[in-house]
């Protein structure tokens, strides 16, 4: 993507971003219930469309999954859910769900939102919940229909943390990060990690350099694409030949191909997740995950779809941040031993900070750019 058309996005975006922010609701995790604690009203059909990570990305697309199950369990009912194998099927997926009489339907990622717009103006007695994206596709800082819920995330304040804590962990004063595509919801990771690390090196005097991302120019190094696959791999070495010793892949499954990458450099390098604890969700990499960027899109699709259920469907958009825990960063894991045994004290202090505002961190939802 352009950045021209980059910051377009970013623009109308931001409009949303002021007003969401004031809408944000607390989100807590459910708790595990065995039967049904709540009532669907009569003939609620919650459903589903994935992007073309699938329901097994280990990331988003999974999160969302686990979120509306976890809804259709509690209120008796048996969520329909389609994964869609590349973009062409997005419209017709939701097609699909409007002819089985869904009531409210999700989808999951900014790539569905032109087709869940359509979807949405055609179809207005039925509710639908965006994940990641704001619906917004005229960039005029409104939802484009009025039976759209987006769900967004101010990622950007715990990419904070995560890239104070990896100039921290750093030993080559080099870090790195890639993204999939020049999209807000993935350069949101990537401007987050480096304002970290910015923070890290004025309040450390350290001199740590990020490689990947140019927050002068908003641009940096991008797969083209969401898929685990050769160039997200190259993509990876390019970083790796700079000599860092950290890096954060932005994109669903392009982490994979991140730890291919690491793996066959024989270097100490640990990685960043996003979205889940990678640790917890791909345990065949937690060896190299130093922490992970946590969104709650569970919960909050719980959330959405649960109310839904109830007859509560509420479509001010949420926007999660710090201060609703709907994002955060994971614990240190196999890395705790490794890391300076002053940062978790240091970090849990940043948080506060900036959810106090002392310590402003810039995105487009944040509406401090």
């Amino acid at each position: 993507m352009k950045v021209t058309t980059k910051k377009a996005a970013l623009g109308g975006l931001a409009l949303l971003g002021s007003s969401a922010l004031l809408l944000a609701g607390c989100a807590s995790a459910p708790e595990e219930a065995a039967t049904p604690t709540a009532e669907a009203i009569e003939g609620f059909q919650p459903c589903m469309v994935s992007d073309a990570g699938g329901f097994d990305d280990k990331s988003f697309n999974q999160l969302g999954y686990e979120g509306i199950n976890k809804a259709a369990d509690e209120l008796g009912v048996k969520a329909i859910t389609v994964e869609s194998k590349d973009e062409t099927e997005y419209a017709p997926n939701l097609s699909s769900l409007v002819d089985q009489g869904c009531s409210v339907i999700t989808t999951v990622g900014f790539a569905l939102s032109a087709a869940t717009v359509e979807s949405a103006l055609a179809n207005p007695d039925i509710e639908y919940i965006i994940i990641d994206d704001a619906a917004d596709n005229d960039f005029d800082g409104k939802v484009d229909a009025p039976n759209i819920k987006p769900i967004l995330f101010d990622t950007a304040q715990a990419a904070f943390l995560a890239g104070y804590a990896g100039a921290d962990f750093s030993e080559t004063g080099v870090v790195g990060t890639y993204g999939g595509m020049n999209f807000p919801t993935v350069s949101i990771f990537m401007d987050g990690f480096a304002q970290g690390v910015d923070y890290h090196n004025k309040e450390k005097g350290t001199d740590v350099k990020v490689v990947g991302w140019d927050r002068a120019k908003q641009d940096g190094s991008f797969t083209g694409g969401f898929e685990a696959n050769d160039q997200a791999r190259q993509t990876a070495q390019a970083l790796i030949d700079q000599n860092i010793d950290v890096l954060l892949p932005v994109g669903g499954p392009i982490y994979q191909s991140g730890a291919a990458a690491v793996r066959d450099s024989g270097r100490d390098i640990a990685m960043i997740g996003v979205d889940a604890d990678l640790t917890q969700t791909d345990p065949s990499v937690a060896d190299l995950i130093l922490t992970s960027i946590l969104k709650g899109i569970d919960v909050a699709t719980y959330d959405s779809v649960l109310a839904a259920g109830k007859g509560d469907f509420d479509a001010a958009p949420y926007v999660g941040t710090l201060e609703n825990e709907g994002v955060g960063i994971a614990p240190f894991h196999d890395f705790e031993s490794k890391v300076s045994p002053e940062l978790q004290g240091e970090l849990d202090d940043l948080k506060a900070a900036i959810i106090s505002g002392d310590v402003p961190v810039e995105s487009y939802l944040s509406g401090q750019e």
